[in-house]
């Protein structure tokens, strides 16, 4: 089912991100990436057609963020015991296929998921150095199917805008895709 992203208010603090990645290792925010000009949260997940249309942009692009030095980490948090193909054991795979040279998270109990008001895979969210959030959004107009190409210029004006020093446009448009897979008794108040 397609939804939008709940387009959680600007300014919000980053919520702290403490989670695993596919082989166990955790990825702290507070002690991996304490300080950067910008950090972009990304929810993802392997099966979504929407990620998979945009997977492969999505790597081209956090490259040269990185480059910059923005911070780039993606989270699966959909329930793999009724969507085992975003199983741990696939995501480095599919981050593989994708280009995704940055850390693919795995949100087992949903709290970050919870904690980012998420909605949707992909699902994006941008802080500038103070880790406020500036943009929530998409990253293009482009979804599978409607004959859009895929460029990232949404995302991309919101990085250069933080990069530099500025907010990005107050025009934001929610990002669309799958929903997340919440857990049963676990959905969040605004799914649904």
């Amino acid at each position: 089912m397609a939804v939008n992203s709940t387009m959680l208010p600007l300014g919000t603090p980053v919520p702290e991100i403490d989670l695993p990645g596919p082989a166990g290792r955790r990825w702290r925010l507070s002690v991996d990436a304490p300080a950067s000009p910008a950090l972009l949260v990304v929810f993802a997940c392997n099966h979504c057609p929407y990620v998979q249309h945009l997977g492969p942009a999505i790597g081209a692009a956090a490259a040269r963020w990185q480059a910059d030095g923005v911070v780039v980490v993606a989270i699966n948090a959909n329930d793999t015991d009724a969507y085992p193909d975003d199983a741990p054991e696939r995501m480095p795979g599919a981050a593989a296929e994708w280009g995704w040279d940055f850390p693919y998270l795995f949100d087992a109990d949903q709290r970050s998921a919870h904690a980012f008001a998420a909605a949707c895979t992909p699902d994006f969210f941008l802080f500038d150095a103070g880790r406020q959030l500036a943009y929530r959004g998409r990253f293009d107009g482009s979804t599978p199917g409607n004959d859009v190409p895929v460029t990232g210029d949404e995302l991309e004006a919101a990085v250069v805008a933080v990069l530099a020093g500025r907010a990005p446009t107050v025009e934001q448009v929610a990002s669309i895709g799958c929903s997340i897979k919440w857990r049963p008794g676990n959905e969040p108040p605004w799914f649904g």
